[in-house]
This record gives C-alpha cells, structure tokens and sequence, in this order.
C-alpha cells in the first residue's frame, strides 16, 4: 500500500463519553499493521453520505508505537450536516470507513526541554498523544484542559491517570483558578507550548506568551475552529471551465471534489498552505492561517480549504 491509497479502516469499538463525544476505534479492514504517525498526526476520514462526501480531520488520541488501532474523538455539533454529524448518527461497529496516511503538521519540539500544553474543548485530542509519549518518555510535561461544565467529566475521565499524578488539571468555564500569566511565566527556559482550540483561546495565548517574552519559536498551535459557515457563493475555475455553487455548509475545495477535481490538500484546516490558490476575480474571504497581512490585503492568494467569497463569485486559477 502507498501513500495515495486510502487506508480501509473498521469500526471495532464506539464508546460514549458524553452526549455529544464518541470515541472510535478502526482497525485495518484486512487486520494489518496501521502507517504509524508521530504524536500531533491526524488522519483525514472520508465519509460518504449520499452523493456527497465528507473529509474531516481527525487527531490520532493514542500512542504512535500502537500500530493495531487508531482512536478517534468526534465531537457532534449542533447543526452541523458534516462528517462528524454522519459519524454519529450512522457509523456502526462493523463498518468500513477510508482515511488517508497520517499527516503531522503539530509535532514536539525535539530540543525542549520542557512541555506545555494547553487546551480547550475538542483541542484535547493531539494532546492525549503528546501526553502518552512524553509520559512514557519520562519528559517534563504538564496539561491544562480548559472546558464547559458539561465536558467536565468526559474530559477528566481522558486525563485520569495525569490528573492524579498532578501533571494535568482541568479547568471548568468559567475559571477564576485558571491564572494564565503566572502559568506562563514560571515556565523554565527552554520550555515549550502547545495550544489547541478555537481560535480566540489561541490568540489570547499567544499574546499573553509574547507579552512575558517567550522567544517566538516556542509556541505551537493547531485550530479546531470551524470555518465553513457562510453565505453561498459561486466559484469559477479558470482552466477547467466550471462554474460550482458552493453552500453555506461547504467549502471551496470540497465543492471541487464533489465535481470530480482533485486539488492539492493537505491538513483541511488552512494551516499547512498546500491548497493556495491563484484568486482572477473576486474577492476572498481569508479564514487561513497561512496567509500574512499583506498577502490577505491583496487577495492573490486564497486557501481553499476554508477560505470563502467577499463577492457572489470568485474565478481561481484550476
């Protein structure tokens, strides 16, 4: 099996961990050994629905020396008519899904000395990696978990055997206990951060690390917000001729695929920049994090994974 080949995964075990999260575990369908995946890897899980599909990300939550399963947290959204939506409501021990090899783009840091890692909702999921290897390493770590009410317990089922040994704390919304600044600044030299979640958590970290002076190469980030919403918007593709309505509930590149393209992609998040794009016309708008502010001001580019329209439609270079 290559890398361009899908992976044929069964569902051998569903578990609930809350009303609105559900672990699954997939094995391989012929009972081989799975591609392994640094801690931080993600798999992408095509989900067919009808005649459309779905491609999510998902974060690998074991450690990458388990080569017989992958395990999988899929948080249901309210609304939501996606791929963690179907999985829920359809997806049975016994089926057969197809994901793509692991891919890293949030791996440790080789040198740190030390590990930080903070968290809010679903961002949990990379971390249980990051947590099994460094535990097993006998690295220096610690994990806060920041959550509502409602996950409390799920969560700190996950972070068990780190809660107990004063490594992990999780922190219920709101969390007057929860003192970022001095989190951050009694961190040793050499320490790193991890931070995963929406995005508003991230910035507001990010700029509490650089306000106490982290050098800039310690942070590290992976969002899990969401960026399809929108307004409907038609995109054309200059080389192929095709003229695509792309919903509300649907990306640019997912609008591609359903017409049988297959645009360059890697992470579906807007964080890696495989997907960019040549704008002719129109105007996007940017949702990535790849693009600076003045490559957003000119709207040359755009990543078409999340990015959306200004304009009622676009022309792109396909």
């Amino acid at each position: 099996m290559t890398r361009a080949e899908d992976i044929p995964l069964r569902v051998v075990a569903v578990e609930t961990l809350n009303d609105t999260l559900l672990r699954f575990t997939l094995a391989r369908a012929d009972g081989g050994e799975l591609p392994t995946g640094a801690a931080g890897a993600h798999i992408m899980l095509a989900v067919q629905d009808g005649h459309r599909t779905h491609r999510n990300a998902y974060s690998l939550t074991g450690h990458p020396d388990d080569r017989r399963c992958y395990r999988i947290i899929v948080r249901r959204v309210a609304e939501s008519r996606g791929g963690s939506a179907y999985l829920h409501a359809h997806v049975r021990v016994g089926d057969v899904l197809h994901a793509g090899w692991p891919v890293n783009l949030f791996p440790l840091a080789s040198l740190a000395r030390r590990h930080l890692l903070v968290a809010r909702g679903i961002g949990l999921t990379p971390m249980l990696s990051f947590a099994a290897v460094l535990s097993a390493r006998g690295a220096p770590f610690e994990l806060h978990q920041m959550c509502r009410a409602a996950d409390e317990a799920a969560f700190h089922a996950l972070l068990a055997p780190y809660v107990d040994a004063g490594i992990a704390q999780v922190h219920v919304d709101p969390a007057p206990a929860f003192d970022l600044p001095a989190l951050l600044a009694r961190q040793p030299l050499g320490t790193h951060l991890y931070m995963c979640g929406p995005r508003r958590m991230m910035d507001d970290v990010t700029a509490c690390a650089r306000a106490l002076g982290w050098p800039r190469h310690s942070p590290h980030q992976e969002s899990f917000g969401d960026h399809s919403g929108g307004a409907p918007f038609v995109v054309r593709t200059a080389r192929t001729g095709l003229t695509l309505p792309v919903a509300a509930d649907q990306t640019i590149l997912e609008a591609l695929e359903d017409a049988g393209l297959s645009p360059a992609c890697l992470c579906r998040g807007g964080v890696c920049g495989e997907c960019r794009t040549t704008v002719l016309e129109g105007v996007p708008d940017h949702r990535d994090d790849v693009l600076d502010a003045s490559e957003r001001i000119g709207n040359r580019d755009m990543m078409i994974c999340v990015s959306r329209a200004r304009t009622p439609e676009l022309l792109i270079d396909l």
